[in-house]
């Protein structure tokens, strides 16, 4: 029932928003042109993208408009200069309990695949560095894949490497539920961080050449990850600690040890993540509204429906205030001062059952970040390496490091070719 709430506070959002939203006539016309102009010719990398899981659950179609259902599309996408994304590759912490994270990984893949062979001419599947810049001259969206959740591997180095050669180019070690070899930062913390299984599957992982991705991870598990990674690390959908004090976001100290690392944090865009406030409004919200939600559940247990509909109202008439999206570069200027410029990138979480702040309602609003990036005073230089190129240095390095060199997909997108 947790899912329905999700999606009722998101039916919530997708219906207020558009009467908030930033105004493109509102903005200073020629920064506006010139962020825009700025963000299509450079490679602009989502490090984090739910979109997948309504893809197979929902027989979402990607190449159809999403606008008031969902956050993603191919045109919003290419419309907001999305160069690369990652396609998540969620796996419920439930699976961990019943059984079946592989098999939820696989069609979870498999539904990128499908996607890329049913639009071509729009998205290449890519597993490279080299295939993201090929996608980029080719006027392509590269398609990518990180798994989301440690438990997929069902404690299993093989199947890490069986998911590598599928394509799968990171792992984010945990997700919110604490597996067998590592703690997560909403998680039981019943290990200490790593064990030593979740040191072995560092060290594969910097083997093979799969990025290691700390998002969702406790404190104790990411500095196990800054002592045993010999290649540098991601935090593929996070934020920082200092504007608000939730358990996802990365500390002070964290983010020095990531600018040790050569590492990169990429930006969520969750109001609770970005903005102390909206996350205490949220809780204070949540616990008010219980029985009344458990109520509806109980009266909607057979009416899916019905029971989104009541929720979505119910979350209506208790509005609580939302940030603008200029926190978001907020979080961007911190981690600049904090780790330095190298060091920060984007990572949306777009469609993972997430309220957007002001003026983001999708990927086609992508533009705003260079636009407020270029008010703050920031050169095309360093706007290129927040947009992608430090994940693209991060990548490369991960990649120079791996024991396995060959691991191109073929050109139409369909064969991995991977060697070693």
């Amino acid at each position: 029932m947790k899912k329905m709430r999700f999606i009722a506070l998101l039916l919530i959002f997708a219906i207020s928003t558009n009467a908030y939203a930033v105004s493109v006539k509102d903005l200073d016309q020629k920064l506006w042109s010139k962020a825009k102009q700025l963000t299509y010719d450079s490679i602009l990398v989502d490090g984090h993208n739910d979109i997948t899981t309504p893809m197979y659950d929902a027989d979402y179609d990607i190449g159809l408009p999403s606008a008031g259902k969902y956050h993603t599309d191919l045109f919003r996408m290419k419309e907001g200069g999305i160069s690369a994304e990652f396609f998540s590759i969620y796996v419920s912490g439930d699976y961990a309990k019943t059984g079946g994270s592989a098999r939820r990984a696989m069609d979870l893949i498999d539904t990128v695949y499908r996607a890329c062979e049913k639009y071509p001419n729009k998205m290449m599947l890519s597993a490279s560095v080299d295939d993201i810049r090929r996608a980029k001259k080719q006027g392509k969206i590269a398609a990518l894949m990180g798994i989301e959740g440690g438990h997929a591997i069902e404690d299993s180095l093989q199947a890490l490497r069986l998911f590598y050669r599928m394509g799968v180019r990171y792992m984010t070690l945990t997700h919110n539920n604490t597996n067998s070899w590592a703690d997560a930062a909403r998680g039981e913390k019943k290990h200490g961080g790593l064990t030593k299984f979740g040191e072995e599957v560092v060290r594969e992982m910097n083997r093979i050449g799969m990025l290691i991705d700390v998002s969702h991870v406790s404190d104790d598990t990411m500095n196990d990850v800054f002592d045993v990674s010999t290649a540098p690390v991601i935090a593929s959908h996070s934020s920082c600690f200092h504007f608000s004090a939730h358990p996802r976001n990365v500390n002070d100290d964290l983010l020095r040890r990531l600018k040790k690392n050569g590492g990169v944090i990429m930006i969520n865009f969750y109001n609770a993540f970005i903005d102390q406030s909206y996350w205490d409004a949220s809780r204070e919200r949540d616990g008010k509204l219980k029985p009344q939600l458990d109520a509806l559940e109980t009266k909607y247990k057979d009416n899916p429906q019905k029971l989104q509909e009541e929720s979505a109202k119910l979350y209506a008439a208790n509005p609580i205030e939302i940030p603008n999206f200029t926190k978001i570069v907020d979080h961007i200027d911190y981690v600049v001062k904090v780790a330095g410029i190298d060091h920060v990138g984007i990572g949306s979480d777009f469609d993972g059952g997430i309220t957007l702040p002001l003026g983001i309602d999708g990927a086609d609003d992508m533009p705003l970040i260079t636009y407020e990036l270029m008010k703050r005073g920031y050169t095309e230089k360093d706007i290129r390496k927040v947009l992608g190129d430090n994940f693209l240095r991060v990548f490369t390095e991960v990649e120079k490091r791996a024991d396995i060199k060959s691991r191109k997909i073929s050109g139409d997108g369909s064969l991995m070719k991977i060697g070693g």
